[in-house]
Order: structure tokens, then C-alpha cells, then sequence
């Protein structure tokens, strides 16, 4: 990486903790590889001192940051304008500054479908799609696919009510396409009979958990295309059950790949180098797990 000057533009990185982060690594290989003076630099910052520290950061030589957990929500307070899709899921990851001003975006979403598109070359308009989870993720893949045109996207959750509610707001917000199915296996299975993509947006099958499966192996129907926004550990149990189920997989690091490509392009106008994205955490995962 080259060495930062007084005329660096900078990218920072909120949320907390940070320690496990690739996206430093990720970007600054990209803007080495194509000369932009450009640095991203991950700051560890916690609720209470969010709001000081944006203030301070956006008073500095930055062009626009991530956010991660657990800011994504709060961080929208501090913006000066935001992005559609972004006010619809109601959640932020990447701000853009310029001439003084924020503007807010989410890109998990499309990280996402990009992801799916360039493993499977599934594309979302006219699909079926079974979501595990409605967490911050959850929301913004299932918003992202119904503004994209998915035909239906089901939503199964532990608990029932909060799949109840983002089900109402995306019928509201954005299009009558979503559906809420009960986690007995028997409603599961009958509905998986019709999808094209399972995803798992749960974390059940990230480090420390690895041995847990988010939903019961039989329902992994070899026409599924079984993906898991999970990329600690790089194939999950799930994605690992679901290819001995002879379905397809799509491990999450895409997503988190795509989303950072989506994010580069808006912060600077240029289209970032996949490949190299793609390759340094990669890289740095399997460093991480011993492989």
C-alpha cells in the first residue's frame, strides 16, 4: 500500500468491533492496482460516540465511508439525504461525501444479486425466493429482490411476528410480492417445492457455531440453488449439505464482495477490479482458517 499524503482521499470504516474485517485489505489492494490515492481505514467507534466521531470524520479529507455492525440503522440520523432503496430498508453501508454533504446507500442488496447472478447466472425478475431470517440483512436482500422483480419471496423466521412485519412493509413499500411461511417443516417443504434460491441470512453456521444447520436437511431439494450470506466458514454445513443434496451453492464472501464493488464505484465514480477484490479475501480467509 502506498503511503498516505495530505491530499489522500480517505475511506473509513465504522462499526465495532473490526478486528475480522477484509474490507481495508480488499479496497486498498484495488486502489493500489489501478494508482488512486485513495486509503481505507477501518475506525472502531462505539454508540455513544458515533454521532462525535462522524461529525469530526466528515470534517476531514474523506470521500465516503462503510458501515458496518452496529451503526447501520443509528447512522442514518446523521445524513443530509438518502438513497431510496436505502430509506425503504431502513438500513445504511455505504455514505457518500461531497461538497459537504452525506448521502446515504445500501449495497447489501445488490452485493447480494450480483453474487447469485455471477455464480449461477440466475437472474431475480420472475424467481422464487425463500428467505431464512428477517434481521438487517435479511431486509435488504428481500427489499433489493422486490424491487428488482422477483415474483415471490417468502420469509420464514423463528419468530413469527417480526416476519410479519417485514412481509407488511415490503407489500407497502415496495411491491405485493412477499409472503410470510411458518418454520414447521411440513409448511417449509411445500413451499420450497415452487422456489428457484434458499438463502440463509441467519447467523446459525458462523464461527463459533459451525456445526449448526439452519434448516432440516431433508428440505434441500436438488433444484434449489442453497445460498448463505455466512463466510466464516467459507462453505458453511449448510452449503456443504446442500451440494451433497446435488443443489447449487453460493457462498456468502460474493456478497460481501460485490457489495464492497458496488460501494468503490460510488465513492468514486470508477468500476473497481473484481478479480483482485475477490482474490485478496480469498486469500486472507483461507489464511485465517488454516487452509
Amino acid at each position: 500500500m502506498h503511503s498516505p499524503t495530505v491530499s489522500t482521499k480517505l475511506i473509513i470504516l465504522l462499526g465495532n468491533p473490526l478486528g475480522h474485517s477484509v474490507s481495508p485489505p480488499m479496497h486498498n489492494r484495488v486502489f493500489d492496482c489501478l494508482g488512486m490515492d485513495y486509503c481505507y481505514m477501518p475506525v472502531e467507534v462505539n454508540a455513544e460516540d458515533l454521532e462525535k466521531v462522524f461529525s469530526g470524520l466528515t470534517r476531514m479529507n474523506v470521500a465516503g465511508f462503510n458501515v458496518t455492525i452496529p451503526h447501520k440503522i443509528r447512522i442514518m440520523e446523521f445524513l443530509d439525504e438518502l438513497d431510496p432503496l436505502a430509506e425503504t430498508i431502513g438500513a445504511v453501508n455505504t455514505i457518500c461525501l461531497e461538497d459537504g454533504r452525506t448521502k446515504g446507500y445500501n449495497t447489501d442488496g445488490e452485493g447480494f444479486i450480483r453474487s447469485l447472478e455471477e455464480e449461477t447466472g440466475l437472474l431475480a425478475p420472475g424467481k422464487r425466493f425463500f428467505l431464512l431470517g428477517c434481521g438487517g440483512a435479511a431486509r435488504a436482500i428481500a427489499m433489493t429482490l422486490a424491487a428488482k422483480g422477483a415474483e415471490k419471496i417468502f420469509i420464514c423466521n423463528r419468530t413469527l411476528d417480526k416476519a410479519e412485519i417485514l412481509v407488511a412493509e415490503i407489500n407497502k413499500k415496495i411491491r405485493h410480492c412477499a409472503e410470510v411461511v411458518e418454520q414447521a417443516p411440513r409448511s417449509q417443504a411445500k413451499t420450497l417445492q415452487d422456489c428457484h434460491v434458499l438463502i440463509n441470512t441467519t447467523s446459525l453456521g458462523m464461527h463459533p457455531h459451525e456445526d449448526v444447520l439452519p434448516i432440516d436437511r431433508s428440505l434441500l431439494l436438488p433444484h434449489l440453488i442453497v445460498a448463505d450470506i455466512v463466510y466464516n466458514p467459507l462453505h458453511t454445513k449448510l452449503l456443504r449439505a446442500a451440494k451433497e443434496a446435488g443443489c447449487s451453492i453460493v457462498p456468502g464472501l460474493g456478497m460481501l464482495i460485490y457489495q464492497g464493488a458496488a460501494a468503490f464505484s460510488l465513492w468514486t465514480g470508477v468500476e473497481p477490479i473484481v478479480s483482485e477484490m475477490s482474490d485478496t479475501v480469498y486469500s486472507l480467509m483461507k489464511k485465517r482458517q488454516g487452509k
